[in-house]
């Protein structure tokens, strides 16, 4: 089958995708003293291998206070920048463009990892930077009643903060990196600036919408300054946290951030509480979607869809339909790192092998061509009277 969107290269700026496909963001929380190990080369390389049109590594931050966990990967300093550009060459020698997340965790700084309770953390002896390690916030205000209430930053520090993005970009740029995202949802530290319920401040950085807008403005004036031309730029959104952030809000800042040189918004939602405001009424496949076509539509900017979309003709439709740009598999990606190629088999795209490394591709194009006897295979929808594959 021909024409499929999802499989359609898209160019951003100088920046050409092989497809719509993008894995997005996914903490691995593996990263020794902010430093990538093996296990970080061979989670985004698996996906690279597995066709994905863009890999974007997970929320490296750009402060070691900015740290979630003691697993984060960090880019805080100019020693990141060659361990990085291994993760960079694998993912360039698969044919798959690199990316990188830019984050800061603000107040949700200094956690246990999801496995081990999701929480605050408790001091140890091996934590030798406790006290450097302070959450910080605009505002002194925790994030729940079971977490400490974080430092709020001076003005001063905030500007300390914006060039500490614009420093981590410059040296993803130098790693090689050739598509950059911000994190400014999920309750980290510029969800923390835009949210009423977590900014109370009285300067310019707070009070009225544009005040509480302008931290991540300034943050994109400062990456850009670093960040070049022909490489686009993203920033992820909770564009609904159902905490008075919601999409109306969401596509007034998209317009601004486009005129900073933003070209895509990713579109989430939640984290500024502990709730999940949209999955908590009704899991559903593609939850999401509805956010990134009201970001797409009244902002006029590309957008990327994330949440719960698992099936190849799930995503067709989401991009047929003008509901976003590039479509983000999390889990399911997670679960299968060869969804490309699975969604282009059962998609009927011609030579949906092509494109991936030949050492399983070969072998995974022969055996698609069998039959599986009276059930299908996961990479196909099943077999007809005749043994031939449909």
């Amino acid at each position: 089958m021909s024409g499929m969107l999802l499989f359609s290269p898209l160019t951003i700026r100088s920046v050409e995708l092989r497809n719509r496909i993008v894995v997005p963001p996914m903490h691995q929380y593996s990263a020794v003293k902010g430093f990538p190990t093996d296990w970080h080369l061979m989670n985004a390389g698996k996906f690279a291998a597995g066709g994905a049109g863009l890999v974007v590594v997970e929320s490296t931050k750009v402060e070691r206070r900015g740290c979630g966990t003691v697993g984060d990967l960090g880019i805080w300093d100019d020693a990141f920048v060659e361990p990085l550009k291994r993760l960079v060459r694998f993912i360039r020698q698969q044919n798959s463009v690199a990316g990188i997340q830019l984050g800061h965790s603000g107040r949700k700084a200094r956690a246990t990892r999801p496995w081990e309770g999701d929480g605050p953390l408790q001091r140890t002896p091996e934590i030798d930077d406790w006290d450097a390690w302070a959450p910080v916030a605009p505002s002194a205000i925790g994030h729940s009643e079971k977490w400490p209430v974080p430092k709020a930053l001076e003005r001063g520090e905030v500007k300390d903060v914006i060039q500490a993005w614009g420093n981590a970009a410059r040296r993803a740029h130098q790693a090689g990196f050739d598509v950059l995202e911000l994190h400014g949802a999920h309750g980290y530290l510029v969800h923390q600036f835009l949210s009423e319920r977590s900014n109370q401040r009285t300067d310019e950085y707070g009070g009225s919408e544009a005040n509480r807008m302008r931290f991540i403005t300034e943050i994109t004036e400062a990456v850009r300054a670093h960040w070049p031309d022909e490489k686009p730029l993203f920033v992820r959104l909770s564009v609904e946290d159902n905490a008075g952030w919601g999409p109306e809000q969401s596509a007034r800042l998209a317009k601004i951030l486009k005129a900073k040189g933003v070209d895509a918004i990713d579109c989430s939602s939640g984290g500024i509480t502990e709730l999940a405001p949209i999955l908590g009424k009704e899991i559903r496949y593609s939850y999401q979607v509805p956010l990134s076509e009201y970001v797409r539509r009244h902002a006029d900017i590309m957008t990327m869809a994330v949440g719960l979309i698992i099936h190849g003709d799930q995503a067709e439709q989401i991009l047929r339909n003008g509901q976003a740009d590039l479509i983000a598999v999390g889990r399911e990606i997670l679960n299968n790192p060869n969804w490309p190629m699975d969604a282009a088999l059962k998609l009927g795209v011609e030579g949906p092998f092509r494109n991936v490394p030949p050492q399983f591709g070969y072998w995974l194009g022969s055996r698609a061509k069998r039959g599986f006897g009276t059930r299908p295979s996961t990479w196909q929808n099943g077999l007809n009277d005749t043994g031939k594959v449909l």
